[in-house]
């Protein structure tokens, strides 16, 4: 074995491939077939969309896993471990796991470069094959058509909502975004898209290949009833289709936060409904999977004399979800904010939809190459006009400098990117 310890291992991979984000399938398909890789031998739901991805997954995961199912589920990015990326049976894979699996991959792929994220899917798909599951949820990295997840055909895919993001890899507008995503849709294999304006192009993209293609607002839809329960509502465009109408009235809603949360949940009630006939969910089951089902980072609240709220929010869609909920909070002190983010983002939209709920900015760089620096942060908000601004040379520093400055009753927001609410976790763990 090259390497003994995850660290090394992960170390390596870092410095192995000479860049990040290199989009292809050839290199990292010819690595899964050296390992016997394909087809799996199970059943695969893929997961792609700008925002609410991570949601809807770990709703699939919960639900299922309450219904008895063995369920793999891998994601990215992780938070404060690696092993969270790949789970089996609501359990995060072992040190020795990876270890075995990354060996696997090294001892077959020869002279060809692997990037980090398509080792950690081949990874996944590795142990997912070894672990017995009877279905994988593979959520994408970036994109959809050309990501090593896409090696992977899916049986069924679900395409959450589409925003403008990773314009430098995907394109300028949401119709060419969404084009890209719809690269997960598969001929006779349905897929659901729970964006309330699917673009046109993932609807012409599905009609092409043909597939059967379920649209909220169109095929399915939902309505919250109270502040404790929602209903959702399926409509078949075929009269004469079997249960072509069918209903859930009484939902408890999510316990991840906000209204756009129901959203995500209509989406994944939709393929449990294309799913049935193989992954049976009753109702009890479902409601316990939207009470139970939780994701760290998404508007997380640390309670205390000043509260501190963690968000993941890194694009304008997700600036727009954290405003609304900061709106929707109580709160009869200041805000300050820790902010750092990945200089390829809109950095320019996410500050100009957070100023007005923002009192005081604390700006600093990311823990990576790819962080946008304290000169271009602040070159942001002073076009802006925004001037209670102070700057750092880390995030850590930042937190502190704020939650010195915050008085009782204020609170701290810590957004911008998976790695600025990465290390204020590890501090707060500490």
């Amino acid at each position: 074995m090259r390497f003994t310890t995850l660290d090394q291992w992960l170390d390596w991979q870092t410095s192995l491939h000479p860049r990040e984000i290199e989009l292809g399938l050839d290199r990292c398909r010819t690595v899964a077939q050296r390992l016997n890789l394909l087809p799996p031998p199970y059943f695969i739901i893929t997961i792609a969309g700008t925002n609410g991805k991570g949601s809807s997954t770990v709703l699939l995961d919960t639900i299922l896993s309450a219904a008895g199912y063995r369920v793999g589920r891998y994601t990215s990015p992780h938070l404060l471990r690696y092993h969270e990326r790949i789970c089996i049976a609501g359990q995060e894979v072992t040190d020795e796991q990876l270890c075995h699996a990354f060996n696997a991959i090294e001892t077959v792929r020869d002279n060809i470069s692997l990037t980090f994220f398509e080792f950690s899917t081949l990874a996944a798909m590795l142990i997912f094959k070894t672990s017995q599951i009877e279905l994988a949820l593979l959520e994408v990295g970036l994109g959809g058509r050309l990501d090593a997840v896409n090696i992977f055909d899916a049986d069924v895919a679900l395409v959450t909502t589409i925003d403008i993001d990773h314009v430098d890899w995907l394109g300028p507008d949401r119709e060419s975004i969404a084009l890209e995503k719809a690269g997960i849709l598969r001929p006779y294999h349905p897929a659901v898209c729970s964006d309330i304006h699917p673009p046109q192009s993932l609807i012409n993209y599905a009609h092409q290949l043909p597939t059967a293609l379920y649209c909220l607002g169109q095929h399915f839809t939902y309505q919250q009833l109270d502040n404790t329960r929602w209903s959702w509502q399926y409509h078949s465009v075929i009269p004469d289709q079997p249960d072509n109408c069918f209903s859930y009235s009484q939902l408890p809603l999510p316990r991840l936060v906000g209204d756009f949360q129901l959203q995500n949940a209509a989406g994944v009630l939709m393929v449990l409904k294309l799913i049935k006939g193989s992954f049976a969910c009753s109702l009890p089951v479902i409601q316990q999977g939207l009470v139970q089902a939780y994701l760290p980072g998404r508007f997380q609240i640390l309670a205390g004399e000043i509260r501190r709220i963690l968000d993941v929010a890194h694009n304008p869609l997700g600036a727009q979800v954290l405003n609304q909920l900061l709106y929707q909070q109580p709160n009869y002190g200041q805000t300050h904010a820790v902010v750092g983010m990945l200089k390829d983002k809109d950095i320019a939209s996410v500050f100009k939809i957070m100023r007005n709920v923002i009192d005081h900015w604390h700006v600093a760089p990311l823990n990576t190459p790819r962080s946008a620096t304290v000169p271009q942060l602040l070159d942001y908000l002073l076009a802006l006009d925004i001037t209670s601004v102070r700057h750092y040379p880390s995030i850590t520093i930042a937190y502190h400098q704020a939650l010195m400055m915050a008085q009782p009753g204020d609170r701290i927001v810590v957004f911008g990117s998976f790695y600025s609410v990465a290390e204020v976790l590890r501090l707060e763990k500490e």
